[in-house]
């Protein structure tokens, strides 16, 4: 038992320090969610630590034979419901798909992630450099945490702060936004074209037909065998 004036840590870190795929796939997390460059594996590892502790919860109560009535029903639809309210699962989503969310299911919950996800920044890196500089609140409340876990019914009301300057929308950094974010709508939308389009036929569809030509011209098997080798 710990002093009860210290609480113990919730952040578990790896077993092994120096796992190079573990390190390389952080490494990654680490740059498409725009975490810090110095202490950024930890917030990952604090949310792996959440994520497990998810886990354990569903995997109990999954294990339970006896958990159809009583509370350990209630237990299931409550887990269910506040992985719904966090935004981790869908409507209508069972126990059994709590162990599909992953990591990176974990990350895209912070408010960093839907600051950049609902356009009100252009990059990660400035969604989290606006949050700590006071310019995201939700509702009346200044969020200044960029790893806070933000509700799904907390959604609607993330906005620019009420003191920000980026609020009105003729500032030029929100211009500037606007402009690169059709930019690549613009972009995508041309890939899209030239996916989905009619397009000419490449070098690999020449190869592919040849193949199949030359397997329709190819003797069979028993074409290659010579007469009396059953003898």
């Amino acid at each position: 038992m710990g002093h009860p004036k210290f609480a113990r840590p919730k952040t578990q870190t790896p077993a092994h320090p120096w796992k190079a795929a573990r390190i390389e796939e952080e490494h990654a997390l680490k740059e498409q969610f725009g975490l810090k460059k110095v202490g950024g594996m930890r917030e990952i590892w604090r949310e792996k630590s959440a994520l497990r502790r998810h886990r354990n919860q569903a995997m109990k109560l999954i294990g339970r034979v006896d958990s159809s009535e009583g509370h350990y029903a209630r237990e299931k639809s409550d887990l269910v419901e506040s992985m719904y309210r966090k935004g981790l699962l869908a409507e209508g989503s069972s126990i059994d798909d709590v162990l599909q969310i992953s990591v990176e299911h974990m990350l895209a919950r912070r408010l960093q992630s839907v600051v950049y996800y609902r356009g009100l920044a252009p990059s990660m890196r400035a969604a989290r450099n606006m949050i700590v500089h006071g310019h995201i609140s939700i509702g009346q409340q200044r969020m200044t945490v960029p790893g806070y876990k933000i509700l799904r019914i907390e959604e609607e009301s993330l906005n620019y702060s009420a003191n920000s300057p980026y609020g009105d929308e003729n500032h030029p950094f929100r211009v500037e936004m606007e402009q690169l974010r059709m930019t690549r709508v613009s972009d995508e939308e041309e890939e899209i074209d030239e996916v989905g389009g009619i397009r000419a036929t490449t070098d690999s569809d020449d190869f592919v037909k040849q193949i199949k030509a030359d397997a329709a011209e190819a003797p069979t098997v028993e074409e290659t065998i010579p007469e009396g080798a059953d003898e």
